[in-house]
């Protein structure tokens, strides 16, 4: 089984990724999150986690639904 600290990463590098295939920046991602460009940092670098309802928020803003996102993470960890 993959470890917390192994999912945290495949986490952040599947935001990163969704991100960069929407052709967003930190910034747009921000912006559209009404949050500073420092909170998508964070996640991305695996510093700040994310609970359910930001989540669902961020995969609004990236164009896939909360489904989705969680059927590629599932598929990162195998």
């Amino acid at each position: 089984m993959t470890t917390a600290p192994d999912r945290h990463a495949l986490l952040a590098l599947l935001l990163r990724d969704l991100r960069s295939q929407a052709r967003l920046t930190q910034t747009d991602v921000a912006a559209a999150l009404g949050k500073p460009q420092s909170y998508v940092s964070k996640y991305e670098s695996g510093e700040r986690r994310l609970d359910l309802v930001e989540l669902a928020d961020l995969c609004a803003v990236l164009g896939v639904s909360l489904q989705e996102f969680i059927s590629l993470f599932e598929k990162g960890m195998r």
